[in-house]
């Protein structure tokens, strides 16, 4: 079995064909994002689909070779996170700051955002790639799926090639059961894409839910049993105590059901716990890794103020120079101050050229700094549920209320900025800077996840860092006119109708529009604070009860998983619950057996779940593409709306028999 490869072993992994290959896939992964995530809130990680059309294609290339592959992977992951900014920046043309979007503004935040979010993350990698226990379940599939397509070359080796063949049969029965279960649901509609019951006690409603994603039951086979506890500690906090809570305080409008109002309620709401929890143990989290951060970039300064650069470490632990990672820097934070006085300059704010300077310094120092503490938090999330799983919105959301609440400070000493046409600019403003800090948090998000794969590879991390970087450039290039163009032919809800404009055809944009109210809430004085503080509240007593279970060797409690928990939907964070118990009884199975005999079941388990991940990710991206090439949200639907119920139980008895047939592939065989 292909392990990983040795330090001294210096395989072509920068090429020029691959480079080539993966600006492309990032142009077609990244379009379909953006489609994807307006029309209906969601994205798709584009790096295991990347690493099995690489390896397809260049299979037959001389020298291709398993580092090359994930070079690829590495640089086309950009399109599944940086496509993230999509989550805020239509919020200005649904204030009406924008009337479309400008290419070279739009494409400079995306770009410097996603440059500082690799360059963030670089120190980070060995406290959280190399020496941390966080599963990446991504990071973990991608590897798997590499090294399987690795044996399956090695044609002059029989005992490699029949290994990598048996591996990639598991890998290839995984896939394509996800396939067919994501086409029956997500394009025949004759399987649901979750189950849903209300409970009602008295004026309480309850709320019983799981997704049918077997992506999601991958992830959660990998991220093991502690997370998925956590994560259901956060569901029953949030649907078996506050949901009903509220409900109780809150009466229904005369058309209103009571699980309508629940869900609003969670949604205004209880999400704003979830996002409380989220930022205090991600600040925990922030402090716990200080130490250890300063003291890698301490041992990288040291290296070069010796002379002895990266050539001094072993191949597989050479990042980028800190001289690079310095030019590359100081580069990002001038162009930021370019366009942040370029979209000031614009929106012709009438400050004081003073207060002017200090507010574009001011709102590029928030992006920078907010954006370096929120890298560690976003990395850490990516590594315990995975890239697909962690709420960017979320990081989103604690952004945008810090920088409007340094913007109301600001404003009391420059009302210009906070009284003219209703804080419109004051608005905008804080929506662009949050765009920034988005597209840092998405990239550290990937990066970490890249860098694991690297690391299980044994691939050499600088050269990861400068394909992300490319694909970040390629990306951010890419971002602009497939916004403008959708916006031209579609239109957004909630943003200024257009001439000809179908308002049933316009995109929901449901993150940017949840972020845009939240901004506007602050600046008029309506947002509902007791909410943040209560998750505040929350993460600090979880935290300390964290504590106690680790010095007192009971085990752990994840904080940052209790608040996915509370913020996730139900359908995500109950399914990610339902792999890790799963994983769970797979593992107690095992224990009965010899030592010997448990290792090739528990890789065959990975396996396994990793083909969930690729199979779902590719039946995804034909589905964008039919829905983009349509124009229809369900072009393959063979029945309508009437056939939910049914639906709902077919899709409940077919992740029941996928998990039974798991279980028994890898437990009992």
């Amino acid at each position: 079995m292909i392990e990983r490869i040795p330090d001294d072993t210096d395989l072509p992994e920068l090429t020029l064909r691959g480079m080539l290959l993966g600006a492309v896939l990032t142009v077609v992964f990244t379009a379909a994002n953006i489609y994807l995530g307006l029309k209906v809130g969601l994205t798709f990680a584009s790096s295991i689909p990347a690493a099995v059309i690489s390896m397809a294609v260049l299979r037959r290339c001389r020298g291709a070779n398993i580092l090359e592959n994930n070079m690829v992977q590495t640089q086309a992951s950009a399109a599944g996170t940086l496509s993230a900014i999509i989550f805020i920046l239509p919020g200005l043309l649904m204030i009406g700051h924008w009337q479309g979007f400008p290419f070279w503004l739009t494409a400079a935040v995306c770009g410097v955002g996603g440059l500082l979010g690799v360059l963030y993350t670089i120190p980070l990698r060995r406290v959280m790639v190399v020496d941390s226990p966080l599963p990446y379940p991504e990071g973990v599939a991608a590897a798997e799926i590499l090294r399987v397509g690795e044996l399956a070359r090695e044609k002059d080796n029989a005992q490699a090639l029949a290994q990598g063949q048996a591996q990639a049969r598991e890998i290839a029965f995984g896939g394509l059961l996800a396939a067919l279960v994501t086409l029956f649901s997500g394009g025949f509609r004759l399987l649901a894409e979750s189950f849903t019951a209300w409970i009602p006690l008295g004026a309480a409603a309850v709320r019983l839910s799981v997704g049918f994603s077997l992506a999601l039951v991958g992830a959660g086979y990998l991220i093991g049993l502690a997370a998925g506890l956590a994560i259901l500690l956060g569901l029953v906090l949030a649907w078996g105590v506050i949901v009903p809570w509220l409900t109780i305080q809150a009466a229904p409008a005369p058309d209103q059901t009571l699980p309508a109002l629940a869900m609003s309620l969670w949604r205004q709401q209880v999400r704003f716990f979830g996002a409380g929890t989220i930022g205090v143990a991600a600040i925990w989290t922030l402090a716990t890794l200080a130490r250890p951060m300063w003291d890698g970039i301490r041992t990288a300064l040291e290296s070069v103020h010796l002379g002895n650069g990266a050539g001094a470490a072993p191949r597989t632990e050479r990042d980028l120079s800190p001289r690079a990672i310095m030019a590359v820097g100081l580069a990002s934070l001038l162009v930021l101050l370019v366009i942040f006085h370029r979209f000031l300059y614009a929106a012709d704010s009438g400050l004081a050229p003073l207060a002017y300077g200090a507010l574009v310094l001011a709102c590029v120092l928030f992006a920078a700094l907010f954006g370096f503490l929120i890298a560690a938090a976003a990395g850490y999330m990516a590594g315990l549920v995975g890239s697909s799983s962690s709420p960017i919105s979320g990081i989103g959301i604690l952004a945008v209320i810090l920088v409007s609440l340094m913007l109301l400070g600001f404003g009391a000493a420059a009302p210009q900025l906070t009284g003219a046409n209703e804080g419109k600019l004051a608005v905008a403003l804080a929506l662009f800077t949050t765009s920034v800090v988005v597209a840092i948090a998405a990239i550290s998000n990937d990066n970490l996840q890249d860098l694991k794969t690297g690391y299980l590879v044994g691939a050499t991390p600088w050269r990861q860092q400068v394909a992300l970087m490319i694909g970040c450039v390629v990306g951010a290039l890419v971002i602009p006119p497939v916004l403008e163009l959708l916006y031209q032919a579609y239109g957004f809800a909630g943003a200024l109708p257009r001439p000809g404009m179908d308002p049933a055809q316009a995109l929901a944009a449901p993150q940017a529009t949840l972020m845009t109210a939240i901004a506007m809430g602050i600046f008029h004085a309506t947002l509902e604070w007791k909410m943040i503080l209560g998750g505040v509240a929350l993460g600090v007593v979880l935290i300390v009860i964290d504590r106690f279970l680790r010095r007192s060797g009971a085990g752990s409690l994840p904080v940052l998983a209790v608040g996915l928990g509370i913020y996730l939907p139900p359908t995500i964070g109950m399914t990610l619950v339902v792999g890790a118990l799963l994983g769970h009884a797979v593992e107690r199975a095992l224990a009965r057996r010899p030592a010997a005999e448990r290792e090739e079941p528990r890789r065959r388990g990975v396996l396994l779940a990793s083909g969930f991940i690729v199979g779902e990710s590719l039946m995804g991206i034909v589905l964008a593409a039919l829905i983009a090439g349509t124009g229809k949200e369900a072009p393959l639907a063979l029945v309508g709306e009437g056939f939910e119920p049914v639906a709902q139980w077919l899709g409940l008895a077919v992740l029941a028999s996928v998990c039974i047939l798991f279980y028994r592939r890898i437990a009992l065989r």
